[in-house]
Order: C-alpha cells, then structure tokens, then sequence
C-alpha cells in the first residue's frame, strides 16, 4: 500500500512530557524564572534550543550563545537521568497493537520527532524495529511548525505528502503537518489540538481502519 503514517514520539507513543518539565523546572530555577505547566504547553513540539529562548523569555533573560548551549546540554542531562529507566512498559495504551496492525496492512511507518534522544528512547522502549524510517532533532535544521521532519520522514518512506497521515499531541505538530501538506490526527485535548482533522484521547481509542479511512478523504 503507497501509504505511510508518521507518528510524534513525546505524548503520542510515549509519555516523556513530564519529565520534560521536571528537567526544564529545574533549569528555570536556577535562573529565577517561574515556570508552570502551563507555560510547559510552549515547549512541546518544540526543539531544545528553541525551547529554552521561550524559557529565557519569560524571565526577560538574556545570555550568550556559549551559555545558551551550557544550559540546553544540563537539561539534557537531567531529562536523560529521569528518563534512564523507560522500559517496553511505558509505551502508551494501544501503541503496540496500533503499530502491528498497521505493519499488518503494509502501510509504512515513521518517527517525526523534534527529539535528539529519540533512536534512544524507541530502543528503551523496545520498538525501535517497527519503524521503517526515523526523523530526529539530530537531523533538522528547523523546528515544528516547521514541515522539516514531516517532509524528510515521507521522503524516507518513498511517499507524497499527500499519501501521509501525521500522529501528534502537539499545536506546532500539528501547525507542521498542515505545512506539510499533510492530514494529521491529534492525540489528546480537542481545545488544543482543533486544527488537526481527527483528534482522540489516544492510540487505544482509534482503529488503523478509521486512521485510513480519513487519510484517503478528501
């Protein structure tokens, strides 16, 4: 089948968004700035660099690009300590069974994701051979709203933009599917996610067959 479905990794195959926040907390202590779930929402989607200029902004903080890249690589290694212990239990319900079933019907599969630590996270997870193609922040120059993951993940897969369908819990996955020219499914809150064609609460609540049937509509 000349079909492909591209899947975000952080909220839509994995919960990894709170450790996400622990290690940005972390950071935002330090320099003095309040940082709330709330404003978590920003980052997701979002690269590391990117993510701490939002950060840096909301302490009206300004630093050196050395220091920049200094406080991006400490929270790594903090998000890299909380995440040491993922295991194949982490995967989100209905993950596993999603991606079987869709091997299963010989759509093609790829990983969109604006994570570095993304080939790491999926070999934790005990996934990582059910991807046909991997899209990493290792190997973008832009960010989401961006199409850059999206575009280079259907060209792995040897598919039109058209002929892909995207996977993402995030406003600026989304953003960057529609970018794409392509159809996307939100995994999650509907208020935040009602730009995408389709949102649910998770992979277990939505059937390869209806993920289908919404590519191929016009």
């Amino acid at each position: 089948m000349n079909k492909g479905f591209i899947f975000d990794l952080d909220g839509v195959i994995v919960d990894t968004a709170r450790y996400h926040y622990q290690a940005w907390k972390k950071v935002a202590q330090q320099l003095g700035i309040t940082f709330t779930l709330q404003h978590n929402e920003a980052l997701k989607g979002v690269s590391r660099l990117q993510s701490l200029e939002i950060l840096l902004s909301l302490g009206n903080i300004k630093k050196t690009e050395t220091e920049k890249q200094a406080l991006a690589r400490q929270k790594n290694e903090i998000y890299l300590h909380l995440i040491e212990n993922l295991s194949p239990q982490d995967v989100l319900p209905g993950v596993h069974s999603f991606i079987t079933n869709t091997h299963n019907q010989v759509i093609k599969i790829a990983l969109g994701s604006a994570s570095k630590n993304a080939a790491y996270i999926l070999k934790k997870l005990g996934i990582a051979h059910l991807f046909d193609a991997r899209v990493d922040g290792t190997m973008v120059s832009q960010a989401k709203p961006n199409p850059e993951v999206f575009t280079k993940a259907a060209h792995l897969l040897g598919l039109a933009p058209e002929n892909c369908l995207v996977f993402e819990d995030a406003e600026a996955g989304i953003a960057a599917a529609q970018n794409a020219g392509m159809k996307s499914i939100g995994i999650g809150n509907s208020t935040t996610l009602y730009q995408a064609n389709l949102v649910v609460s998770g992979l277990d609540k939505l059937t390869v067959k209806q993920a289908l049937n919404l590519l191929n509509s016009y």
